[in-house]
């Protein structure tokens, strides 16, 4: 829940105040302005910007200050990334919405950007410190697909520059413990991006979903829901009222759910982007959607359908009250490449979230039991 709290922290910070009209609230104390910077260009003709201050998304990038139009908002449960911090933002051109689905991303209108800011606070313990931005990731709709673009910030966060080829970088912040953690960071190429984003034949997005949209953001005018306030901007149409939408757990806040909700939520956004019957990983025939109901398709007292290294000796994906015969839980606490689960984007191991699997398993009814 630590590292939940201190996301918080940093995504509601100076980001929110820029929403849509609140930027002439604080235009007095910004290093620019709007008009200096100019209106947000997706490029969708012509060649790839090098340069990630060609689409005029920020005003300030250091302290990651949106242009005007470009909404910041957050997910319930994050994707794990080695401990980074995420600022999240969209923009989409003026007079068009996207439309409201309930269970898959919405349907969102040609000229879409959708960026995801990767950081490491200098202290995870305190965002106040500062941070280190690493890359930027932009998913652009084009005409006719997304397009994923990453960007490699400079050392003093004043500029991005494309890498299609991606990338490593060493990452250094204080931990929770107090101890310094390291990392070499990975930044995914242009081909890694398509396959984590990959739904049946097309390129998704994963994250601007209602389950995982549906709750509170402090927006500069006050805190309100983010479902509601993208159909009040205009953002977002045909969706029902909150209470009425999809929402899912906070993983790492026992508030939120119960044990089998917040691991549910867990596998949901880190899991099921690729184990799905649509994801690069159908043939799997695991299904860590958080709206599937079968247990067997989930895994329990499922065995692989490929045996060998992932499964490291175990019979079932997961085995009730047994975590530690669970192949669910063997892949996520490795760091074995061909092994570990998620193949990206990762390179340590969650300790918290393998700590909520962990007791989700050991907790977990045998439905064969509960059968007779």
């Amino acid at each position: 829940m630590q590292h939940h709290l201190a996301r918080r922290v940093t995504a509601i910070g100076l980001t929110a105040v820029f929403a849509l009209g609140a930027l002439a609230v604080l235009e007095r104390t910004l290093p620019v302005q709007a008009e200096e910077i100019g209106a947000v260009n997706p490029h969708l003709d012509g060649p790839i910007p090098r340069q990630l201050s060609a689409y005029n998304l920020f005003l300030d990038p250091a302290t990651q200050m949106p242009n005007e139009g470009v909404v910041p908002y957050d997910l319930i449960s994050p994707l794990f990334s080695d401990y980074t911090e995420k600022h999240r933002f969209i923009w989409m051109p003026p007079g068009t919405s996207a439309q409201y689905h309930e269970s898959e991303a919405f349907d969102f209108p040609v000229g879409t950007i959708i960026i995801k800011t990767f950081s490491f606070l200098h202290d995870i313990r305190d965002p106040s410190k500062g941070e280190r931005l690493i890359e930027t990731r932009l998913l652009i709709r084009k005409e006719n697909e997304w397009a994923g673009l990453p960007y490699r910030w400079n050392d003093d966060a004043t500029e991005a520059t494309l890498a299609l080829a991606g990338g490593r970088t060493e990452a250094v912040w204080t931990h929770y413990d107090g101890e310094e953690r390291r990392v070499n960071y990975i930044i995914p190429n242009f081909n890694q991006c398509k396959g984590c984003h990959r739904i049946g034949d097309e390129m998704q997005p994963i994250g601007p979903k209602a389950r995982h949209l549906n709750w509170d953001y402090d927006y500069a005018h006050g805190t309100e829901n983010q479902l509601a306030y993208w159909t009040a901007v205009g953002y977002l149409e045909g969706a029902p009222a909150p209470e009425a939408a999809p929402r899912t757990a906070q993983w790492d806040d026992p508030h939120s759910g119960t044990l089998d909700e917040r691991a549910r939520a867990y596998l949901d956004i880190n899991c099921m982007h690729c184990h799905n019957p649509k994801g690069p990983a159908n043939t799997s025939g695991l299904d860590l959607s958080f709206d599937q109901t079968d247990p067997f398709k989930v895994g329990v007292w499922k065995p692989p359908i490929a045996a060998g290294r992932g499964s490291g000796g175990f019979r079932y994906d997961i085995v009730p009250g047994k975590p530690e015969e669970s192949i669910l839980l063997f892949r996520m606490e490795s760091t074995e490449p061909g092994v570990m689960m998620p193949e990206l984007p990762r390179l340590m191991v969650h300790d918290e979230g393998v700590a909520l699997i962990r007791e989700w398993i050991a907790e977990m009814e045998d439905p064969r039991q509960a059968a007779r």
